[in-house]
């Protein structure tokens, strides 16, 4: 290849390997990767053209980019703060089309799972069991549709119920090894079983008591799940499309993006843990304290896992 070639060929990536290096907020798993990839290009230019001004200029550009990965690793004492600040948002945003896929597949399996409830009585105990229904129909009977979140002590039930979210969200992830498949279907029962409960207590006339209670910690708890999805389809689509890396390469680099969603979950599941076990057993309580902890919990999950991905990205700092 003609070095003039080689140059016209490569000029923009260069460009765009100057721009991220200059941003102090990158990735430590980008840096690696643009020193793998420039030391490629360097090696290939010192063969062909070893006095040529690409040649040492691509020489300087490796040596800026080993300067900033020995920089990062002087700043490891704050990758604690990194992770939740840079990390996870960028995973995030790297995930963005993901996360809508996830959306659509839970939004139609709950729709799925309310018009299969209102065209027969039977698909609700199909889902949810018949244990769970006979006790939601005793609750009713007994005046608190949700007596259900009140049934055992509150530290007990914070501990389970925060174990059994964490690794809810986790099955998901991990089944996205499956090509993606296996977390498609785990996402759309999920979202069944939503979709079943909510029209189950629209045709016991307790909807709208029964709602409100569930979305006090059902807002953060199923954002969650859907967002762990989203980390699931980003692993899986890494094995079905790895682009121009190797099948293994790109199922790691998908890997770490994942993992690093949901292990940014684990706060928020804590919360959703805490809000189920403390609070949601108060169904009575006034309707603005209500309206209040869900509207701060949507808040807290849309504008950290989409608004400020957006905003990090807009400023140039993933």
């Amino acid at each position: 290849m003609q070095e003039a070639a080689f140059i016209k060929r490569n000029k923009s990536r260069w460009e765009e390997f100057e721009k991220t290096i200059g941003n102090r907020h990158v990735e430590p798993d980008r840096l690696a990767e643009l020193f793998i990839q420039l030391t490629d290009d360097l090696s290939f230019a010192r063969t062909q053209y070893p006095k040529s001004r690409a040649t040492h200029y691509l020489n300087s550009l490796a040596s800026k980019v080993h300067r900033a990965i020995y920089k990062n690793k002087t700043e490891e004492k704050n990758r604690f703060i990194t992770f939740w600040k840079i990390e996870v948002p960028a995973a995030m945003y790297g995930s963005r089309r993901q996360l809508l896929y996830a959306f659509i597949i839970f939004f139609v399996a709950g729709a799925i799972g309310s018009v299969s409830v209102a065209n027969d009585k039977t698909f609700v105990r199909l889902i949810l069991g018949d244990g769970y229904v006979n006790m939601t129909v005793e609750n009713i009977k007994s005046g608190n549709p949700t007596g259900v979140y009140s049934s055992q002590n509150e530290m007990t039930m914070f501990l389970m119920i925060t174990l059994n979210n964490i690794l809810v969200s986790f099955k998901v992830f991990v089944y996205g090894i499956f090509a993606s498949l296996g977390t498609g279907l785990f996402l759309f029962y999920n979202g069944l079983m939503v979709g079943t409960f909510v029209m189950f207590f629209y045709q016991e006339n307790h909807l709208s008591q029964a709602l409100p209670v569930i979305m006090l910690h059902g807002t953060i708890e199923l954002s969650s799940i859907v967002i762990a999805a989203a980390a699931g389809f980003t692993m899986g689509n890494s094995i079905l499309f790895p682009e121009t890396y190797s099948r293994l390469v790109s199922f790691k680099r998908g890997a770490v993006k994942g993992l690093k969603i949901v292990m940014g979950l684990v706060p928020f599941f804590i919360i959703a843990g805490f809000i189920e076990s403390f609070i949601t057993r108060r169904a009575f309580m006034h309707w603005s304290i209500k309206v209040t902890i869900i509207g701060l919990s949507a808040v807290l999950m849309l504008y950290y896992f989409i608004i400020y991905p957006i905003q990090l990205k807009k400023y140039g700092r993933i």
